[in-house]
């Protein structure tokens, strides 16, 4: 079992129930998915970056991405509807964890000047986004063979009705939160 599914399982639900006075550990506030999302807006213009996102993306999770199409066509963008301009990844149980455990311990301390991430990225209804500006923080992707720097968005999906319990449970599974 993963290390951090067993400190979720041993340390975080007696700790959160505790916490919140829950009655039920069905209440516990638990995480149900991690999507990665890379928006890639030249695409219009080269579509061979649709291809580089999808292969980081596959690469950093070890799951194939799904390109992303153009639901509208939006003439000042030159978008046309159903043009490829993304790819995601949604990861679920173990991948999701060990995902998970390899961006907290590995991947967030290669940032540049790190100090934590922002606690500004909750919406209101329990999910967390973290925003990253450089896919080259994941030791999967070979330095040298990047042609293009993309970002890409990491969305924690919890179970929890307020953000104050998604702060409490992925600061409990160990996400280094900026003290503020």
């Amino acid at each position: 079992m993963n290390q951090l599914k067993k400190k979720y399982l041993e340390e975080s639900i007696p700790s959160l129930k505790e916490r919140f006075a829950l009655k039920n550990v069905m209440q516990v506030p638990r995480l149900t998915k991690i999507v990665l999302n890379m928006g890639v807006g030249e695409a219009t213009q080269n579509p061979k970056l649709i291809e580089e996102a999808v292969k980081t993306l596959t690469s950093i999770t070890g799951q194939k991405a799904v390109v992303t199409r153009a639901k509208k066509a939006i003439s000042n963008f030159k978008l046309r509807e159903d043009q490829a301009i993304g790819a995601k990844v949604t990861l679920h149980g173990e991948r999701m964890f060990e995902f998970l455990e390899r961006l907290i311990h590995i991947s967030l301390p290669r940032v540049r000047d790190f100090r934590g991430v922002s606690r500004k990225g909750f919406d209101g209804r329990g999910n967390y986004t973290l925003g990253i500006k450089e896919q080259i923080i994941f030791l999967e992707i070979d330095f040298d063979k990047v042609e293009t720097i993309l970002g890409m968005n990491i969305t924690f999906v919890t179970s929890a009705p307020t953000d104050e319990q998604s702060y409490a449970l992925l600061e409990g599974l160990g996400m280094p939160f900026r003290k503020n």
